[in-house]
This record gives C-alpha cells, sequence and structure tokens, in this order.
C-alpha cells in the first residue's frame, strides 16, 4: 500500500519537474534568464525528489534533498556521476540569480542550465518508468 502511494508521489513531483522545464525554456525565449536558471534549478530539485519519493524520503530543505540524492543515487552509481555537478551548479546560479541583486546570467550560460536540467530530467524520467 505504501509503495502505491510512494509511486503516486513521485509521479506528481516528476510532472512538477517536467512543468518547471517547460517554464525554464518559455523564460528563455523570453529573454528571462534569472528565471529560467530558476525554473530549471527547480525542475532538477523536483526531479530528485521525485527519486527519492519511492524511498518515502523527503527533506525541508534543498540541500537536504542534495544529500539524499547524491548518497543514495549518485554514489552509488544509480545515476552518471556527472549529474552531481549539474546539480550542484544549477543550486548555485539558482541562488545568484534570486539573491544577489547586480548577478548577470548570459544566455548562453541559461541555455548549458536548461540543457542540463533537460538531461537530468530525461534521465530521472528514464529511471522511474524502470521501476
Amino acid at each position: 500500500m505504501q509503495a502505491e502511494k510512494n509511486k503516486s508521489i513521485s509521479a506528481v513531483r516528476l510532472q512538477h519537474a517536467e512543468e518547471c522545464l517547460i517554464d525554464a525554456q518559455e523564460n528563455i525565449a523570453s529573454n528571462r534568464y534569472k528565471n529560467a536558471a530558476n525554473r530549471s534549478y527547480y525542475a532538477i530539485f523536483h526531479a530528485m525528489r521525485a527519486v527519492l519519493a519511492l524511498e518515502g524520503i523527503d527533506s525541508k530543505k534543498h540541500s537536504g534533498v542534495i544529500s539524499e540524492f547524491n548518497r543514495l543515487y549518485i554514489k552509488t552509481g544509480v545515476f552518471d556521476k556527472k549529474l552531481s555537478k549539474g546539480i550542484n551548479d544549477a543550486f548555485d546560479i539558482r541562488i545568484d540569480c534570486d539573491y544577489d541583486d547586480f548577478f548577470v546570467i548570459s544566455k548562453a550560460e541559461v541555455e548549458e542550465q536548461v540543457e542540463n536540467a533537460e538531461k537530468f530530467v530525461k534521465a530521472v524520467k528514464e529511471y522511474l518508468q524502470s521501476r
């Protein structure tokens, strides 16, 4: 019974990740680069939460979600270790975009962020479909 509940939560979180990814793409098209970086990070964040939901794990802190995902899925080789750098980069850039009044992100930088988020969400989606 709990496994089915966890799968439902996971599906909702994956849908949220996909919506954030669409928002990121639309923000780039509208030249809203900081918003695109924010949404690309949240696509990754909610995708991580979708995977963790299968284990019944969540955290109120972003650092907790990232730490648990890295511990359970990156360090064990379930997901490619290259994804870990993308997680950390997206988190750092999102912080800069959201809280540094003078931070400027270029179109090329944000396109890379969104591309990393697309790869991450795709990898998570494939993983969840195999479960």
